[in-house]
């Protein structure tokens, strides 16, 4: 399975709650460039999991128009900011099993999507993720290996 993971987009800190910001007019210029990144990487796409946050959300809709389309898409609330990243590496690779997922996108937001990679490739400490980078694992059975990471500097 290729198994890609994002962090959604720059997102405007002008909300009433964590959950509804939005994605700036960056953001969206910065998902729209990973799609197109993607989409080189990408032929088919059988699974997206996206965050229940309105800034992932955007994310997708943007990315998505980059990619072919995704075979099935779900809202998981194991993958916001605050979640165990034990469980959602869990719910995740479930989920692509369940589906019988060979490519799955996974968009969802720091601190856990760097502790997702190191739970799911064994001796990989947690990278930092830019807004809209991501990371290519090839995960076959119980192995994994970090194909590409596509970390530009946060800023």
């Amino acid at each position: 399975m290729q198994l890609f993971l994002m962090r959604h987009g720059e997102a405007s800190f002008d909300a009433p709650s964590d959950r509804e910001r939005t994605l700036t007019h960056h953001g969206r210029y910065q998902s729209g460039q990973v799609g197109e990144q993607l989409n080189s990487r990408i032929s088919q796409l059988d699974l997206v999991l996206v965050s229940p946050y309105l800034r992932a959300q955007q994310t997708w809709q943007v990315v998505s128009k980059h990619l072919p389309k995704a075979q099935k898409c779900v809202v998981l609330d194991d993958i916001t900011p605050s979640g165990d990243p034990k469980s959602a590496a869990d719910v995740i690779l479930a989920y692509a099993e369940q589906y019988k997922a060979e490519t799955v996108l996974v968009i969802t937001h720091m601190p856990i999507v760097g502790f997702l990679v190191s739970e799911l490739v064994a001796g990989e400490e947690a990278p930092i993720f830019a807004t809209s980078a991501f990371v290519q694992i090839d995960k076959h059975m119980e192995n994994a290996s970090l194909i590409d990471m596509n970390l530009p500097q946060v800023s």
